[in-house]
């Protein structure tokens, strides 16, 4: 495992700090706010560690206020409910006494049952494709050096973007993005750490697909923009340390809102987990 991939395992390893309640740290990954993957993430392993024989397979946050990623972050796990074949929790995540995630997470044991899935949209191979890093690696030289740490940082989740966007000239594109992502380095035996990396991963680049038939980025002028809630659906086992497809599109832009929509799909077409986000898209005057 890579030293930035295992800071990303450590990150998502909470402290107990009392009865059903944890503490995690926050990470500056260059943006305004903490990352909201990370608080998802989080919260999505606080709610775990609280189940016994059971796996995540939904999840459902809001995102109430953005994070500030230079303070910890508190964790209070409810038990809603433990059935014959559920269990649920509610998760609240905090700083400095405000609420600033709260979301909802469903459990279930192994059971069999009918099969059926989406095929696997057509995508390069990601051997063929640049990553992340290399691409801000050639933008760079472009962009105020204020930005130029952020853009060749090393990263613990490798992206390989499909058609990637300059966000320094945005041009108006159809509502799709693809992109194939893995964590670096070989991970543990651990199904309820891929779902909580699957979870961190699942918030890069989501949003931006509601962008694209405006031609607008994170670095366009006058925009505010801000995810509001986050779900996922966990439809099969997977590995994050094996490339994943996050296909993504966006049916719906309006009322200041963006909808945005995301399948996981393993190398041999698997489609292990899905994804919806609705984000503010708010030009301001």
């Amino acid at each position: 495992m890579l030293e930035v991939t295992k800071k990303l395992v450590e990150l998502l390893d909470l402290s107990p700090i009392g009865d059903d309640h944890f503490q995690g740290d926050s990470e500056d990954l260059g943006f305004p706010n903490v990352f909201g993957g990370q608080v998802l993430g989080q919260a999505l392993m606080a709610a775990s560690r609280t189940v016994e024989g059971r796996l995540c397979h939904s999840l459902h946050a809001y995102f109430l206020r953005p994070g500030n990623h230079s303070m910890p972050i508190d964790y209070e796990v409810q038990r809603v409910r433990d059935g014959g074949s559920f269990s649920v929790r509610r998760v609240i995540a905090r700083q400095d006494g405000k609420e600033i995630l709260t979301g909802s997470m469903s459990f279930q044991g192994e059971e069999p049952g009918f099969e059926h899935q989406f095929d696997m949209p057509d995508a390069p191979e990601p051997e063929s494709l640049k990553s992340e890093q290399e691409l801000g690696r050639i933008l760079a030289p472009h962009v105020p050096e204020r930005f130029r740490e952020t853009l060749t940082r090393d990263r613990p989740i490798e992206i390989r973007p499909v058609d990637p966007v300059n966000p320094l000239q945005p041009e108006k594109r159809p509502p799709q993005r693809q992109s194939w992502l893995r964590a670096q380095g070989p991970l543990p035996e651990d199904p309820v750490l891929h779902r909580c990396l699957l979870t961190y991963a699942s918030d890069f680049h989501f949003l931006a697909t509601s962008m694209q038939p405006h031609g607008l980025t994170f670095t366009s002028k006058n925009m505010q923009v801000a995810s509001l809630d986050h779900a996922i659906w966990f439809h099969r086992d997977f590995r994050m340390d094996e490339w994943l497809l996050y296909d993504k599109d966006s049916p719906s832009t309006s009322g200041g809102r963006g909808f945005n929509r995301g399948n996981f799909y393993n190398r041999d077409g698997v489609l292990v987990a899905s994804t919806t986000q609705e984000a503010l898209i708010r030009k301001r005057s």
